[in-house]
């Protein structure tokens, strides 16, 4: 069987000042936002995007991000961001990103988790079998999965509170995957955000979270630069979200 004729995926992109920080750089929810993008635009183009499931009350959830950071582009500087599926479990699909610069140097990567959430009922639905019987690339070809728990939360050295607001939600009406990880990293010292330059990140989604939810961001250091994070809706105390950060000053 052959791989699907648009498997492979490359979005382009010229980085706008909309999604630059003090220092002209692409920050990391733009960053994010690139890498969602050019994953829509795929399943898109495989027939098997949210509004082409919505019949089967099935859409596609971001369960887990591993990225790595070498350099984040500067305003204008152009992008590559290339994507494919790579690999599935009986719930879970998997899928690999790589961003390049114009001389094709290496500037961030990632592998993913993600699951299929009956809209309906509001939890994890089987994947559909024209999905299962998709020709998927050598293991070797893709990107580690990351598996390994994060470490459990014990202490909270500073939080941030945040409300749930109309403009933040997504077309799933749940507040949008990028958020999460921005109000994380919100909380730390203004040293991190001004000066500091992200290395990596592993971020974790657990539950979703609607309009007008009151949330509160905490975080933990673990180490010499080395961050762990997580959201809490105020109402019932559930953890929404969980990651580490590793930054280098």
């Amino acid at each position: 069987m052959a791989l699907h004729p648009n498997f492979y995926f490359r979005g382009n992109y010229s980085i706008r000042s909309l999604e630059v920080d003090q220092k002209q750089q692409l920050t990391i929810p733009a960053l994010i936002k690139l890498m969602q993008e050019t994953s829509m635009q795929n399943v898109i183009s495989m027939n098997v995007s949210y509004w082409d499931l919505i019949k089967e009350n099935v859409s596609w959830v971001l369960m887990r991000m591993h990225i790595k950071i070498k350099q984040l582009p500067m305003m204008n500087q152009e992008v590559k961001i290339f994507t494919h599926p790579s690999g599935f479990e009986r719930f879970f699909t998997y899928r690999d990103f790589k961003v390049y610069d114009q001389n094709e140097a290496l500037l961030a990567q990632a592998s993913s988790t993600w699951l299929l959430l009956n809209t309906k009922e509001r939890k994890m639905s089987k994947l559909p079998q024209f999905i299962l019987d998709y020709e998927m690339p050598e293991e070797d070809e893709c990107l580690p999965r990351r598996k390994t728990k994060l470490p459990k939360f014990e202490r909270v050295d500073q939080q941030l509170d945040f409300r749930v607001n109309w403009y933040d939600l997504d077309f799933n009406a749940h507040l949008n995957n990028v958020l999460y990880l921005q109000w994380m990293l919100e909380v730390l010292d203004n040293e991190y955000l001004e000066s500091g330059k992200i290395l990596e990140i592993d971020i974790l989604f657990r539950a979703e979270s609607k309009f007008n939810d009151r949330i509160v961001a905490e975080v933990q250091q673990l180490g010499p630069h080395y961050f762990l994070h997580r959201l809490v809706r105020q109402s019932d105390q559930k953890e929404l979200a969980k990651a580490t950060s590793l930054w280098e000053l």
